[in-house]
């Protein structure tokens, strides 16, 4: 909602008679409603609100006439204020770097230049580099160029290894980077690499945070993304505001390698969810009944889940399209059983999607989306879900 409002006025910030409204009264709004908000959920509320409503103010060419009057009125009211949250000479914004532009990458950089942060990007892809410049973010020529000029990196790298490299590799993070500095990688990795970078970057006065989003691409566009966080517990406060610009939901989840703990166990679910709505629509086929109307009638029940609204119509629709392709899946149910194996936790049904998945890969599906796991099933029973 916070959003929209903020897109109507900077849509119409030229607008003379428009800007009384942007300059005092939506401001005041935003305030007010984010203070009521933290009184009834008992928790700081992100940046978000706030932000949009310094960005209107900014945009519409006056200047730090965002909070006073909320304050004061909300004083009036007797609600308490988070004073530290609201104090308008306080500066949120952060010296930000971000180190890969890929699918996810790209878009979370461009949250957090249009949240007013300054953010420097690296990434071998040109095009994309040009693309968040054009946004206004700056250019570095590596990650050690980069982490010179900034309090915080973001990696967002397909696996370990270009984790590994973009931070310990020449002309890595570590290698430009000043003493408190912090590290946050958001890639998807295995957790006992996580530990072992961290390690690493404790030597070189670097801090660092696990920080795995789930959402897909969709939710690093609306910077709805949910991110399971590991590391320092007063490393995730000073960074959560950060984090929910690209976020619905940031979580802790524990000390380093418990952000991708949870994510692994995510992927886990998901994988196995997919399978289960595959073999359940290729059931009602065979069987002779409309596998629309069957998940038409099952999704408003247990069974229904996000993953089923998600990938059923794509199953039913033959709509492969990546939103998360196999070969991705397929990297994380590998971290996912070798850290399984590490502890001796069983994971049966992880192993078996796994033989599924390289199957598919064997049949040249693995670009496609993982909802095309039903193409496995299709073939064993001779029928197509789809249209």
């Amino acid at each position: 909602i916070f959003r929209i409002i903020e897109r109507i006025c900077l849509m119409y910030r030229k607008n003379a008679g428009f800007q009384w409204l942007c300059q005092w009264n939506i401001p005041v709004f935003f305030s007010i409603m984010q203070t009521r908000g933290e009184e009834i959920h008992q928790r700081p509320f992100p940046y978000t609100c706030r932000q949009a409503a310094k960005r209107i103010v900014k945009e519409t060419g006056r200047q730090n006439r965002v909070f006073h009057p909320a304050r004061n009125h909300t004083a009036r009211m007797g609600h308490k204020t988070h004073q530290k949250d609201i104090e308008e000479s306080e500066d949120t914004t952060m010296k930000i770097g971000f180190v890969g532009l890929g699918i996810m990458g790209r878009p979370m950089a461009k949250n957090l230049v249009k949240a007013g942060h300054e953010v420097t990007v690296f990434d071998f892809n040109e095009e994309a580099v040009k693309d968040l410049v054009a946004c206004g973010a700056k250019s570095a020529a590596s990650g050690k160029d980069l982490a010179g000029d900034v309090e915080v990196v973001i990696t967002m790298v397909p696996n370990s290894p270009h984790v590994r490299a973009a931070v310990l590799g020449a002309n890595g993070i570590a290698e430009g980077a000043k003493k408190g500095l912090t590290l946050i990688d958001m890639s998807s990795i295995d957790p006992t690499e996580s530990k072992a970078i961290a390690a690493e970057c404790e030597k070189f006065g670097i801090d660092m945070l696990d920080a795995p989003v789930s959402g897909g691409e969709p939710k690093a566009i609306d910077g709805t993304l949910s991110v399971m966080v590991g590391g320092k517990k007063e490393t995730f406060d000073k960074y959560y505001d950060m984090l929910m610009v690209m976020a619905g939901s940031v979580v802790y989840v524990g000390g380093i390698g418990s952000g991708n703990v949870a994510k692994l166990a995510n992927q886990m679910v998901v994988a196995i969810n997919i399978a289960a709505v595959s073999e359940a629509l290729t059931f009602a086929k065979k069987a002779g009944t409309d596998p629309e109307l069957v998940y038409q009638a099952i999704r408003g029940g247990l069974a229904g889940s996000t993953v089923m609204d998600a990938k059923a119509p794509m199953m039913l629709e033959r709509n492969f399209k990546p939103g998360f392709r196999i070969e991705l899946h397929i990297k994380d149910l590998n971290n996912a059983l070798n850290a399984a194996h590490a502890i001796s936790s069983p994971a049966p049904l992880t192993a078996q999607m796994m033989e599924v998945m390289q199957f598919l890969k064997s049949e040249g599906h693995d670009k496609e989306d993982h909802s095309s796991i039903v193409r496995y099933y299709e073939k064993i029973a001779g029928v197509t879900v789809g249209k």
